[in-house]
């Protein structure tokens, strides 16, 4: 866990929270930027147009992500009958966080692995916050890809579902609460193995 990185090693562990943070932050200013371009100034008027962590961490979600390692930051409001795409346009605000973690994830990559050959010690603080800032980045994306609300894949899956299953989607609203959390209990060794998995990715790709 988070809070067990920090005892241990404080610099890793601030690191970590800073990538963390940095990445939570960046992927709600994705969707406020989305819908902001869209044609709604709900996030913006709230003042979420903004890479300001204090504008999008939640105090309970930070906390638990610490203690638990599973947390969220606010959602960021919008009203779909401002966009100027009725369908699709809920989806290409959602999709939005996750892809600028993604596009994060690679700029990371790039840089730590040019920082590396010029001489950058692997040990190095900076070397551990870029690392995490790519693995973060990777599982945010992934994770919020999932089709089940409250995630952003949910949005996604809604627009693509024809109007006829309008019932099923209503299902996924009403019970995708507890779907998502049956799958952070239950898929907890599957999550630890994707999380393997992307670690041994970046350390090939990086050294």
């Amino acid at each position: 866990m988070l809070w067990q990185l920090i005892i241990e090693n404080p610099i890793y562990g601030l690191a970590a929270i800073v990538a963390i943070i940095f990445a939570i932050s960046f992927h709600e200013f994705a969707h406020a930027y989305a819908a902001y371009k869209l044609g709604d100034n709900t996030a913006k008027d709230l003042g979420r147009l903004t890479i300001n962590p204090l504008k999008h961490l939640d105090v309970v979600g930070t906390i638990l992500l610490i203690i638990a390692g599973f947390g969220w930051g606010k959602p960021v409001p919008f009203n779909p009958y401002n966009l100027k795409y009725p369908k699709w346009g809920p989806a290409i605000v959602s999709i939005a966080g996750p892809l600028s973690n993604i596009i994060l994830a690679i700029v990371s990559a790039v840089i730590l692995k040019l920082a590396i050959m010029n001489g950058l010690s692997p040990e190095n603080g900076l070397t551990f916050l870029l690392f995490n800032l790519v693995l973060i980045n990777v599982i945010l994306a992934v994770f919020n890809l999932i089709p089940v609300p409250p995630l952003d894949g949910s949005k996604i899956l809604y627009a693509v579902l024809p109007e006829r299953m309008a019932g099923s989607v209503a299902a996924l609203e009403r019970y995708g609460p507890y779907v998502l959390i049956f799958i952070v209990i239950f898929a907890g060794t599957l999550f630890g193995a994707f999380f393997s998995l992307v670690s041994q990715w970046i350390y090939s790709f990086v050294f």
